[in-house]
């Protein structure tokens, strides 16, 4: 017996997440065998490839929106954690304090260095190489520091008074030169052959802006900064994004035709931009246009009528449903399989290369799955 073929609008029907007033229905992936009598649900790559769909809404340097479409919840949100976690990133790591008389404490001024992104030529970081720390515990020497896996940067700021300055200034940046450390007083030190790997950019912090410390007269900084490669699982410094989520396409249908004042108040009911008032034409009123005909229209040409016109920038509040005289016109949902990612990177990679540097670890840990599952079949025989 052939396998039952469903309707497309079956299919349609089942991936949408009914959104009632109190409550949320239809929340379980029912893609999988055995969940429809008589239907092939098996698995397969070109069944994948052909519903997988990738659409770029907003495409700048540090901020990408996409939708990820036909994947699973649990596909969605491997990329999100290996976003926020597994994307290696360099950030300084060790610092060495040669002089510090400012009131800010070693380890507190060395926790926010670093926190302070930095960037880069794309082809220079993306050959550098990990840096592991000596391990007594499993016997490990560590690593030689090379100009393959750190990068030396300097600090060195002294607080002096301006002899220029006017005798009765009182704001401490016109009275003082260095009076504020900022990010643009960190310097790289080039080693070996990093003048030639970073030629498309240098080293330095994403923003010239972030303030260090703030010094007085005889006060200063001096210290020597090693960044290395690291992840964000070990330390939040070594994340790449500021933000890494995703949410699902909201689904709004008018059922029923929600004209003049009420089309305008259900309007309101949404954030802007997602509903839109058009006028009845006079094909809808014609019974002669069965395709655009509805009785609802009759006597009504002329009239606002409320359209979805886009429902991504809808916030699923619910709102509308609290109205009685919108029962029964509208149902909201969310489709299970489009995801909305919004990627915001902290400069080091352009949000978009996050993405599919997201992708290459993942695909590095399926393999790897395959070799120990191999390694294990081997063993078994």
């Amino acid at each position: 017996m052939a396998p039952i073929q469903p309707s497309q609008d079956s299919l349609d029907r089942r991936k949408v997440v009914g959104i009632n007033p109190e409550t949320v229905t239809n929340i379980t992936s029912t893609d999988f065998p055995g969940h429809h009598a008589g239907e092939d649900l098996s698995w397969s790559l070109d069944k994948f490839r052909q519903n997988l769909k990738i659409q770029f809404h907003q495409n700048q340097t540090h901020e990408a929106t996409f939708s990820l479409i036909g994947v699973d919840a649990a596909i969605a949100n491997a990329f999100r954690r290996i976003l926020i976690a597994e994307v290696p990133t360099l950030a300084i790591e060790k610092v060495y304090v040669q002089n510090n008389t400012s009131v800010i404490a070693d380890e507190v001024l060395a926790h926010r260095l670093g926190l302070i992104p930095l960037k880069g030529s794309i082809e220079g970081l993306k050959k550098l190489k990990w840096f592991l720390e000596p391990n007594p515990d499993m016997g490990f020497e560590g690593m030689e520091r090379t100009d393959y896996n750190t990068v030396v940067l300097n600090l060195n700021v002294k607080c002096e008074r301006n002899p220029a300055a006017d005798k009765n200034a009182t704001d401490p940046e016109e009275k003082y030169i260095n009076s504020s450390i900022y990010s643009r007083h960190i310097k790289w030190e080039c080693q070996g052959q990093q003048a030639e790997r970073f030629a498309g950019g240098p080293i330095e912090p994403v923003s010239p802006d972030i303030l260090i410390a703030k010094l007085r007269p005889g006060q200063e900084l001096d210290m020597i900064l090693h960044a290395h490669l690291g992840k964000g699982g070990d330390h939040a410094k070594f994340s790449p994004v500021a933000t890494a989520t995703y949410r699902l396409l909201p689904m709004i249908t008018i059922t029923k035709p929600i004209l003049g004042a009420d089309a305008r108040k259900f309007q309101k009911c949404f954030p802007p931009g997602v509903i839109e008032l058009e006028r009845v034409t006079a094909t809808e009123t014609d019974p002669e246009h069965k395709e655009f005909y509805d009785p609802a229209y009759e006597g009504r040409e002329g009239d606002e009528k409320a359209v979805v016109k886009d429902p991504m920038r809808d916030t699923v509040s619910r709102e509308c449903l609290r109205h009685d005289e919108f029962k029964d016109k509208v149902k909201l949902g969310r489709v299970q399989d489009h995801f909305i990612f919004n990627v915001e990177s902290t400069g080091q990679f352009p949000s978009d290369m996050l993405f599919l540097e997201s992708v290459n670890v993942l695909k590095f840990k399926a393999s790897r799955l395959l070799r120990a599952l191999d390694e294990e079949d081997r063993r078994g025989r």
